[in-house]
């Protein structure tokens, strides 16, 4: 056995046996955990910004790019940040336990779901050592241990985290060993990670299409993740024209580099004389570069000419495809075969064909006359996400405390038996 795989082998023992008693805590402990955790932090704010440094001066002697030590550096306001963060999430209402559904039987017995802990969540992520807090405080409130995969450039910064985290565990009664984060920056531990069931539940990456396309090429274990956020919007024939300059706009202009950021826009044919300039117009003063289909650039001189590649390609920059559409059936056909199955929304004031398009477009958000920029947990309501998911089974969309709980049935009786 190599020493990582022996390594990963006992932080997964170690992380199974913190998991049948972190499912056990009492939503006091679990919370004074996170609150004594956010104190800890804010105690050891320079040993924090000292082992940011060293993989600061690590980042930038590999020639990270300024993009990269950026999303690396500890502020002061990011520490900030990652207190008030473990303070909101202590803050949340606790998952775990809630009964739903209690329901009598004709045999007599009473039926219901109670919500239940994961068990081992692993997350593999990078460069933003923040994320090493947000994750450990959602697992840690819904009742779960964790293992932490950070990335190497974070290698310093992760650690003295954990730190923080352990303390704060201790002091609140529960095990240190609920939340470990993994020390080596051998590749093989994420291989590791992936491919043990018996340890772990589920895993979660976080980090570019190229890690996320291995862990689900690769994992054991089941998988939450996106791999790609290409989300549209959709003009109808029945939208305000106002409205929909707006909310094309906001979801392009908005912030680029996000998932749920809107990479192509659909317009039906009869309105688009009418909306593609005025929307060009806006899009100019954000010098957004603009690719459209041939009845785009009929009606819009000057603009390049969208390749079959563009309606599959997230951007996350100032570039942006446009599809004229003969009308809903086609836009929704375009979104189901060329989508990522993350966030769409159509602009229409016609209630019928905006609850067609909510029932027939296949992804995890879909909206009315709203910006895909609101696919998000705080924006839900969650208090807080561990990511977004694009899959079908368990957690769809943004993916917060209930997200990281299943429900078991539950039954209750008074000496009933079958007959």
């Amino acid at each position: 056995m190599s020493d990582i795989k022996g390594l990963m082998q006992q932080l997964g023992e170690n992380a199974r046996t913190a998991s049948r008693e972190m499912a056990a805590a009492s939503t006091d402990a679990k919370n004074q955990a996170l609150l004594y955790t956010a104190e800890a932090i804010a105690a050891n704010r320079k040993q924090l910004i000292s082992a940011n440094a060293e993989d600061l001066a690590a980042g930038k002697a590999k020639g990270l790019t300024a993009a990269m030590l950026d999303r690396l550096e500890f502020t002061p306001a990011r520490i900030d940040n990652m207190i008030e963060g473990l303070q909101q999430v202590a803050a949340l209402v606790d998952p775990v336990g809630e009964i739903n559904d209690l329901r009598y039987m004709p045999s007599g017995i009473q039926v219901g779901r109670m919500r239940v802990p994961l068990g081992v969540i692993g997350i593999i992520y990078e460069s933003r050592p923040n994320v090493t807090a947000e994750a450990a405080s959602l697992c840690l409130k819904s009742g779960n241990a964790t293992i932490l995969r950070g990335g190497s450039e974070a290698i310093h910064s992760n650690q003295a985290i954990a730190v923080c985290i352990s303390e704060g565990l201790s002091k609140a009664g529960l095990p240190a060993t609920a939340v470990q984060v993994v020390e080596t920056t051998d590749r093989e531990a994420v291989g590791c990670m992936i491919t043990m069931p018996e340890y772990i539940d589920v895993i979660v990456p976080r980090g570019g299409k190229g890690l996320i396309e291995r862990v689900s090429q690769d994992a054991r274990v089941p998988v939450i993740k996106h791999l790609d956020g290409i989300c549209h919007v959709y003009v109808d024939d029945g939208a305000d024209m106002a409205k929909a300059v707006n909310i094309a706009l906001n979801a392009k202009t908005n912030r680029y580099g996000v998932c749920n950021a809107m990479e192509t826009l659909l317009v039906a044919e009869s309105v688009a004389e009418e909306f593609l300039p005025q929307i060009m117009q806006v899009y100019d003063e954000k010098e957004v570069e603009l690719r459209g289909c041939e009845k785009t650039l009929g009606v819009l001189a000057g603009i390049k000419a969208a390749t079959g590649e563009d309606w599959e390609t997230e951007y996350l920059a100032p570039i942006l495809s446009i599809k004229v559409v003969s009308g809903l059936d086609e836009a929704i056909e375009h979104i189901n075969t060329h989508g990522s199955q993350h966030t769409d929304t159509i602009v229409s004031e016609d209630y019928a064909r905006g609850m067609r398009f909510l029932r027939e477009v296949d992804s995890s958000s879909v909206m009315i006359n709203v910006s895909t920029r609101f696919a998000d947990g705080f924006e839900y309501g969650l208090g807080a996400e561990i990511g977004i998911s694009t899959d079908k089974i368990h957690a769809r969309g943004p993916v917060g405390l209930e997200g990281l709980t299943s429900q078991k049935y539950i039954v209750l009786g008074d000496g009933h038996i079958r007959k």
